[in-house]
């Protein structure tokens, strides 16, 4: 059974700009769309009704929201809806784990909250198996149509970023764009050379064509497997975050790894990710590997 493209939604206007990327995510691939509320009973004097009331003003309200987006998308196939009853980190972690990616909403420039960077969202990208997209609340479909790239981080070896690479190359297949593929260097520390490195660097003629020619090894499978996704290779020294955001303007969707562990000091991201996604103005997608 194929894996649905799932929404995770609150009722604010960024997880709505979310459902209605997912919509149009599921509607491209050709898979069905899942929407998924969590939701708990909150007892207090200032709130009317019991249980039963306050959960069906809840799915009545995201039963609202999935038909302005079925509206909106005929063409869209199944679509499943649950009111999931508990925690949000539990109920949008269970669900990523079945998805081919669950896309959450997320706010505004460097004031981060909700899902974004939140106890909530950094929990739930740390913990996810699948990939995380974030959507802000002002995303619009011109965006993909406007010939902008999928800007993809590529890093270490071929390995170390094979799963966001196929991520991104699947979605840019699946929009008819092109796929930017980005690789940062700086100038290592000098206890970090040996004469092993320093002889590779002199083969490859110095710092910068050794890191092309990784970027090229890692890139070459995926142009394999992708032969009509046009390809730009993009080296360039500075920080992965700030040369990311560097090309971000041209970008539809950013699309970052992050290493599928948990720290001993609780959920992390990355650095990478963390700064894409302070500051990208168009949707980020986080992508877990080994």
């Amino acid at each position: 059974m194929a894996r649905p493209i799932t929404a995770g939604v609150d009722g604010t206007e960024e997880s709505l700009a979310a459902l209605d990327w997912a919509a149009r995510e599921a509607v491209r691939r050709g898979l069905p769309l899942r929407v998924v509320h969590a939701w708990r009973y909150e007892e207090h004097e200032a709130l009317a009704g019991d249980r039963e009331d306050q959960l069906g003003w809840v799915s009545d309200a995201v039963a609202e929201s999935v038909r302005t987006v079925t509206g909106r998308y005929p063409e869209l196939g199944v679509v499943a809806v649950d009111v999931v009853a508990g925690g949000p980190v539990e109920a949008l972690v269970e669900a990523a784990a079945g998805a081919e990616l669950l896309a959450l909403g997320s706010r505004g420039h460097g004031r981060v909250v909700g899902f974004l960077l939140g106890s909530v969202g950094q929990q739930v990208i740390a913990g996810a198996a699948r990939p995380v997209v974030l959507v802000r609340a002002g995303d619009r479909p011109t965006a993909e149509a406007a010939g902008r790239e999928v800007v993809v981080g590529q890093q270490g070896g071929p390995e170390d970023s094979a799963a966001a690479l196929e991520f991104a190359f699947g979605t840019a297949a699946a929009r008819g764009a092109a796929v930017r593929v980005v690789r940062a260097w700086t100038l290592p520390p000098v206890f970090a050379y040996s004469p092993g490195s320093l002889r590779l660097l002199d083969e490859s003629g110095g710092m910068e064509p050794y890191e092309r020619k990784a970027l090229s090894e890692a890139v070459r499978p995926l142009r394999e497997r992708f032969p009509d996704v046009p390809v730009a290779e993009h080296v360039e020294m500075g920080s992965a975050a700030e040369v990311l955001l560097s090309v971000a303007g041209r970008a539809q969707l950013m699309v970052v790894g992050r290493r599928a562990h948990q720290s001993a000091v609780g959920a992390r991201i990355g650095s990478v990710a963390h700064g894409v996604l302070h500051h990208a103005d168009c949707p980020v997608a986080v992508v877990p590997h080994g």
